[in-house]
């Protein structure tokens, strides 16, 4: 966090100055004053300076990206991350040699950090702000993987006329799941189960 205590005749000149020293202005920064000062008799006699204390508004997303930077590295130390925002949607996404540690087991690691710099984020920002973890393409590779298991496995389910449970899953791995059998109306789709063993069950319709 980068702040300057500075001082002059008026708060705004002690303001001024304090922009002056950071190298910014006054919409990236806060400003507490701390003593509005005091100008004396004729201007001279009992003045009193006025101080400030200005602070650079820290940048959420870059703060996250940090912290995602932080833990990722722990993986491996050649990671690098890159952040697309549009709006109050932001993705962050990895690559680097030994990515494939970072998305673990059907991308349960990369889960994980998707939650952890969701939580860390909304916390620090004043908007909500809805976020995705990728590694090198894994989200797209993972949803093709969704889309051919939901298919093959309504299918069994037409066949045995049976109720089959796929798996748990995260949340917006289950709305892939439930959003690619929607128009199929030979079956129907609910979520079953608690977290973090809450899984998708796909039932025929008879």
């Amino acid at each position: 966090m980068k702040q300057v205590t500075a001082s002059g005749q008026t708060t705004t000149d002690a303001v001024q100055t304090a922009l002056e020293q950071l190298n910014t202005t006054e919409d990236q920064v806060s400003i507490e004053i701390i003593d509005e000062g005091k100008k004396g008799m004729f201007g001279i006699f009992g003045a009193k300076r006025a101080i400030v204390k200005v602070t650079i508004k820290e940048d959420p997303i870059e703060e996250a990206t940090a912290y995602l930077k932080q833990i990722a590295r722990q993986f491996s130390e050649d990671v690098s991350v890159t952040v697309k925002q549009s709006n109050k949607s932001v993705s962050f996404d990895l690559s680097g040699e030994k990515i494939a540690m970072i998305i673990g087991k059907r991308g349960q690691t990369l889960n994980a950090l998707q939650h952890l710099v969701q939580v860390m984020l909304n916390r620090k920002a004043n908007d909500h702000y809805r976020i995705v973890v990728d590694a090198e393409g894994y989200r797209k590779r993972r949803q093709d993987t969704l889309e051919q298991l939901a298919n093959r496995l309504a299918d069994k389910a037409i066949k045995i006329k049976k109720h089959v449970t796929l798996e748990p899953m995260p949340s917006y791995e289950r709305k892939i799941i439930h959003s690619i059998l929607s128009n199929n109306s030979k079956i129907e789709t609910y979520s079953d189960g608690a977290e973090p063993h809450r899984h998708v069950v796909i039932k025929p319709v008879d």
